[in-house]
């Protein structure tokens, strides 16, 4: 009998990839249906649920010998899961420090946590030299990162610590510390009060507007409309707490706001 699981079941996008860049993919006998990446990963490994909703007949007939679940939101799937007899691991990242710590995990359920700790390695590499970047900035822009537009919802933890990595100052760092994207909604004119530099769009699974956020009441006179500031960055590579923060999301928002530091960086010193 193996020591490592051998058949393996991912409810979420994150640790597919992580367990395809560890060279592991051959183990996943079973994907969520939102998985995008890697884009290989969908037409490869048969699809079993969805993100909140799960098909129990089609994974318990691949007989998985584990799976992989994420959040509260998967808290029922996972409960079934139990009950029908499945080793069931729940992961719950909602940082950065234990998206990496997820990355180790997954290493070590696998065999392979000398690999896990070289892509961790990098990662944290690249953290290191994001925030030397901005370093020695007089100013940094104070960056609105909106996930939702009705309601508004404000970034989530990990997306606030990638600001900051990048250069930027989170304008609700109070409300990021929460889990719940209910916690996290924010009006209009508290948005307006504080005067973001930058406007980033991820609108999870919804092509992001720019023209119906710039038309918002009273907004033409924030500083990220009036400079023309607003941008998009795709759910995929900001909004799954795995290695796409790091691979996509990261370099995305150092590219927006390092441009709005040479830009403006100076004017507003």
């Amino acid at each position: 009998m193996s020591r490592w699981p051998e058949r393996i079941v991912c409810l979420t996008t994150e640790t597919v990839e992580v367990l395809y860049l560890l060279g592991e993919q051959d183990r996943i006998v079973g994907i969520s249906g939102f998985t995008t990446r890697p884009p290989l990963a969908r037409k490869e490994k048969p699809k079993v649920s969805a993100f909140t909703s799960a098909n129990l007949d089609k994974i318990l007939a691949l007989q998985p010998d584990l799976v992989l679940c994420f959040s509260n939101l998967q808290a029922e799937i996972a409960a079934a899961l139990i009950q029908a007899g499945c080793q069931v691991h729940v992961f719950n990242q909602r940082s950065l420090d234990q998206t990496l710590q997820m990355i180790l995990t997954v290493g070590d359920l696998v065999g392979a946590s000398d690999k896990a700790q070289q892509l961790v390695a990098g990662y944290q590499a690249q953290l290191t030299n994001a925030r030397q970047q901005s370093a020695h900035w007089v100013r940094k822009p104070k960056v609105y990162f909106e996930e939702w537009d009705t309601p508004m919802m404000c970034s989530i933890r990990w997306a606030a610590e990638l600001i900051e990595a990048a250069g930027g100052e989170d304008c609700f760092p109070e409300l990021s510390q929460f889990h719940s994207a209910k916690a996290r909604q924010v009006t209009p004119e508290q948005v307006l009060a504080r005067q973001p530099d930058i406007i980033i769009g991820s609108w999870c699974g919804k092509k992001f507007q720019p023209a119906k956020v710039a038309a918002r009441t009273g907004w033409q006179a924030m500083p990220a409309i009036r400079d023309a500031q607003v941008f998009e960055i795709k759910s995929v590579a900001i909004l799954q707490p795995g290695p796409a923060l790091f691979s996509e999301g990261l370099p995305q928002l150092q590219a927006i706001i390092q441009r709005w530091h040479h830009q403006y960086g100076a004017i507003h010193a």
